[in-house]
């Protein structure tokens, strides 16, 4: 009689290692491997999970990734079941980075991973400039344009767009690779555009867009709405729907206060798909030094949304638009920072866009670990190699 000691949802590799379905190994088996056979000494999932090991590990270039590799060699020959006792050279990551990796398959594996798991209602928008990909004498960086799961630490989606400007153009093909239904859509003032409102809408989601000078017309508008009256003697002052709220943050050596003010008033007149408030939002900053303030400074932004005031207080427009800026400090900084992605020389093929997408992946990886400081969690990895290979041959579960 026959039987497997594998249990439900568990695969064998033909390499003999042992993963679960839906697993980032599994998905890496998927990816399209352009070399020949002649020559090839390394599976690419192989390559892959090489990669995504040292970057948990706190290993960034080809240099230290293959360094790190070799190090541990004994361990990972271990794990990977592979037939040699080697480690491939630093050149050999750059290559497959550069030529053998599709940046379009890696990114739909990313975000396809991450959407299988847990959400948050919030999905932040933003572009990111490729810098380790431009050359010395390029006069200008090229984007990746990122749907940012603010609450959950995961990129959803992310597209190439090639100049900043383009991500008008890009937004709504990064859209359409996401589940958007019942999530709120953030973004710069550059995504405040009539035809990704109507897309997100028709989607059954909802945005929140501050408003410039880009769209000229309709920030007047709101401008106007929101100035202050000052009527004529025997005149009283226009009847109006406004509702405030107000919120003081004191840290980092400032005292930050921010008001909100929403109203519906535009919403008969202003031709914006689906608009339900519109709001002005004044943020003051008061500088201390030994307790003393220094300097203070003063900003406002003015915004619409498709959320209306029973779905969105104030408080909770206010709290949404802070949200939008966790894609800087929980992305951007992340990877500039703590991966060193600006610092990282990759100017091969498309090799800056692809670390791009296994840094978004490892992100991810350690918040599925229940690990909130990146910079602590790579440190724990280091130490623990075979937590990590057990983190990439489990599934991304809905916790």
């Amino acid at each position: 009689m026959e039987y497997s000691t594998l249990e439900h949802g568990q695969e064998i590799s033909a390499t003999g290692v042992v993963y679960e379905i839906g697993s980032v190994y599994e998905r890496l088996g998927q990816l399209t491997d352009l070399r020949k056979a002649r020559g090839k000494q390394y599976s690419l999932s192989t390559i892959m999970m090489l990669i995504l090991l040292a970057k948990l590990s706190g290993q960034d270039k080809p240099v230290e990734i293959a360094d790190w590799a070799k190090n541990n060699q004994d361990r990972l020959v271990e794990l990977l079941k592979l037939e040699k006792n080697k480690m491939p050279h630093h050149n050999t990551y750059r290559r497959i980075l550069a030529h053998t990796v599709y940046a379009g398959e890696i990114e739909r594996l990313v975000g396809e991973y991450n959407q299988a798991g847990k959400h948050g209602q919030v999905y932040a928008m933003d572009g990111k400039a490729m810098r380790g990909k431009q050359k010395k004498d390029e006069t200008g960086a090229e984007y990746l344009l990122s749907i940012y799961d603010v609450e959950q630490s995961k990129v959803m989606s992310q597209v190439e767009v090639g100049r900043k400007e383009n991500e008008i153009t890009k937004a709504p093909q990064a859209l359409k690779r996401v589940e958007i239904a019942q999530k709120v859509i953030t973004g710069d003032a550059i995504h405040t555009q009539r035809g990704i409102s109507a897309q997100i809408i028709e989607a059954n989601g909802d945005y929140v867009w501050p408003v410039k000078e880009n769209q000229l017309r309709l920030h007047q508008n709101i401008r106007s709405l929101f100035a202050p009256e000052y009527p004529k003697p025997g005149f009283g002052k226009i009847p109006t729907d406004f509702v405030s709220t107000q919120t003081v943050n004191k840290g980092h050596g400032r005292i930050e206060t921010r008001t909100i003010t929403t109203s519906e008033m535009m919403n008969s007149y202003a031709a914006w798909p689906a608009l339900a408030q519109v709001y002005r939002l004044e943020r003051q900053f008061i500088w201390r030094r030994n307790g003393r303030p220094i300097k203070t400074t003063c900003e406002v932004e003015y915004g619409i949304t498709s959320l209306t005031r029973q779905e969105a207080t104030p408080l909770k427009l206010l709290k949404i638009r802070r949200a939008h800026w966790g894609i800087e400090t929980g992305l951007h900084y992340r990877r500039d920072v703590t991966f060193k992605e600006d610092a990282t020389r990759l100017t091969l093929g498309h090799a800056a866009q692809v670390m791009a997408s296994i840094n978004n992946l490892v992100i991810a990886l350690i918040r599925q670990a229940k690990f909130h400081n990146a910079a602590q969690a790579r440190r724990w990895f280091a130490g623990h190699i075979d937590q990590a290979f057990a983190l990439l041959t489990t599934p991304n579960l809905r916790l």
